[in-house]
């Protein structure tokens, strides 16, 4: 039986063959370690500062600003607890929104457990967060505004820009947790104005196991991982080499190839969608009125539980936009913030497509999805 065909690319992505042919040598080779200061440390080393400056360049900043971690939940419990203890002084009030990725939202939580104040801002139907909601939330006590650049369910893209300039105004720092972003839109943390951005590997055809964090120079940071001084004294634990080498060749990757990245990328999302609503009219698509990544399609088709049509889908594999517990199926809370009501919000599926993404796939995995539906209609 052949593999079905995958439309999850927002859940990970494989490792780019380009990826792997970089890792090799350096899993073969470059097993000294990087703090030693003899020939095969320093090899390891030199291989490292080369990843270090291609992270870099794809998000247009200085290469000693870019933290390498194990990923972007570590990336993002580094920016949002290493700031706010290095700011508790200063208060201890965080902002963010209703609809991050639980690797913002429970280091937030954690927070709010220890005594801070975290306020979350709703977003408007379309699942964008509106800049003037969270420049009424600051406060002078405020350490960190932080707002995911692109959501992970519906795509939608936020207002960085805005959102920064509200946040510089008042002198507080701001994090972005970009793992959805990066490879799939132009990422470079001037142009967002944000202070501090996640990176996740196995987002953008690197492995799973590694990330970076991006610390804008003079931002006030406490280090999340203790131990010796690696990584500038940021992020304790020697470095994963091989692992390093990989996300740096997938960000050289996607700085190549960006331009013909994002436009296969979103001609086959629409494809897909004009497809679907060929056959299904009563399609309804979340987020199509705000800017969206090119990827992704989230769409309800009313009347059909989307974990149902799931277990009964084969050939392709894809995303509900419903938790299932106890049989039950209960609607994201991101679709929920949204407005979107229960009913609908229980019979939507996440599409996303990505690099490797075909004309024939996306046409053969149409057929099969709106086959389903109509079978379950």
């Amino acid at each position: 039986m052949s593999d079905p065909i995958y439309l999850d690319y927002n859940a990970t992505t494989p490792v780019a063959p380009e990826v792997i042919d970089a890792m090799l040598p350096a899993l073969r080779d470059l097993w000294g370690n990087p703090s030693s200061d003899h020939a095969y440390g320093r090899r390891a080393a030199e291989a490292i500062d080369v990843a270090r400056a291609r992270v870099a360049s794809l998000l247009s900043c200085h290469a000693d600003e870019i933290v390498f971690t194990s990923g972007g939940t570590e990336s993002n419990n580094a920016a949002i607890i290493g700031v706010a203890e290095a700011l508790a002084g200063r208060g201890r009030h965080i902002v963010t929104s209703a609809i991050e990725h639980p690797a913002v939202e429970e280091p937030c939580a954690h927070l709010e457990r220890r005594g801070w104040r975290v306020s979350r801002a709703g977003v408007d139907r379309n699942g964008r967060v509106d800049p003037a909601a969270i420049a009424a939330l600051l406060t002078n006590e405020t350490a960190l505004v932080t707002i995911m650049h692109a959501n992970n369910e519906t795509g939608v893209v936020q207002p960085l820009g805005e959102i920064a300039a509200a946040a510089r105004a008042r002198g507080v720092v701001f994090h972005t947790d970009a793992a959805q972003s990066v490879g799939k839109l132009p990422v470079r943390v001037d142009d967002l104005g944000v202070d501090l951005l996640t990176v996740a590997g196995h987002k953008l055809y690197a492995p799973k196991g590694v990330g970076a964090l991006y610390i804008r120079r003079g931002t006030p940071f406490g280090r999340f991982v203790h131990g010796a001084g690696h990584e500038a004294g940021r992020r304790a634990g020697t470095e994963n080499t091989a692992q390093i080498v990989g996300l740096g060749t997938a960000c050289a990757l996607a700085e190549r190839e960006s331009g013909d990245r994002i436009a296969h990328m979103r001609a086959m999302r629409d494809r897909l969608a004009a497809a679907l609503g060929v056959k299904l009219p009563n399609m309804v698509v979340h987020g199509v009125k705000a800017e969206r990544l090119p990827n992704t399609l989230s769409a309800a088709f009313p009347g059909v539980d989307a974990n149902h049509l799931l277990s009964r889908l084969e050939g392709v594999a894809l995303a509900a936009g419903a938790a299932c517990h106890a049989g039950k199926s209960e609607p994201s809370n991101v679709l929920k913030a949204m407005g979107v009501d229960d009913e609908l919000a229980v019979c939507t599926l996440r599409m996303t497509v990505g690099r490797p993404t075909t004309s024939d796939e996306v046409d053969v995995a149409a057929e099969l999805i709106t086959r389903a539906v109509l079978a379950l209609g």
